[in-house]
């Protein structure tokens, strides 16, 4: 999942590098806001690459209106929404939660009450803002909490780090992984992305583990 696109010309490309899911940020407050350089129609058009909207603490009402004008496949929750928020959307479109990742543990207890109403996790840093911090938390926290819903590993994942990914992914204890989610160190300024780094990165974690 590449996140923070806003040139549908690079959308269009994404597909042929391998990635499945394009993330379009919504929240007017971030670098990457889509809606300053792409049409809610431009959007609905792409059909190549699942799109996920990305929604910080936004009226329900906003989200729901958006995923329909947009034709998005995924809501990605990204600020506090509460599970029962999380339950009302997802009866009109798959939620993935977002989860901000600290330095401490207990992630368990803030992630069980979010089980039934979300298709998929996904675990960032945890920052003073939302998204695109460019720093990594601790994996390990999460082979600590036994997460056994599909997530996303998201959170300052750059070029340099796609043997470090590829070996956690293939770990058993991060069986319930689906994908790896990246955005600002995959980039030349913001919502603009390096294509070519993508592919390498790509490329390398289908690669086979060294010793």
């Amino acid at each position: 999942k590449v996140c923070g696109m806003t040139l549908r010309e690079q959308v269009e490309q994404l597909p042929a590098l391998g990635v499945q899911y394009a993330g379009f940020i919504f929240f007017p407050g971030s670098a990457r806001y889509v809606g300053s350089r792409m049409s809610h129609a431009e959007i609905r058009m792409i059909e190549a690459v699942s799109k996920v909207g990305v929604f910080v603490n936004a009226p329900e009402k906003e989200v729901l209106q958006t995923a329909e004008q947009c034709r998005l496949q995924l809501v990605q929750l990204h600020g506090e929404e509460s599970p029962e928020y999380c339950s009302r959307v997802s009866n009109h479109v798959p939620v993935m939660k977002a989860f901000r990742v600290g330095e401490e543990d207990g992630l368990e207890s803030e992630l069980s009450a979010y089980r039934d109403c979300c298709s998929f996790f996904l675990f960032d840093t945890r920052a003073a803002a939302y998204g695109g911090t460019g720093k990594k938390f601790d994996w390990n926290i999460l082979i600590r909490a036994g997460i056994d819903m599909p997530y996303f590993l998201s959170g300052g994942i750059g070029p340099e780090d796609a043997e470090a990914v590829r070996r956690f992914w293939r770990s058993s204890e991060a069986h319930a992984m689906k994908g790896v989610d990246v955005n600002s160190r995959f980039e030349s300024q913001p919502g603009q992305k390096n294509l070519q780094a993508l592919k390498n990165f790509i490329l390398n974690l289908n690669n086979p583990l060294t010793e």
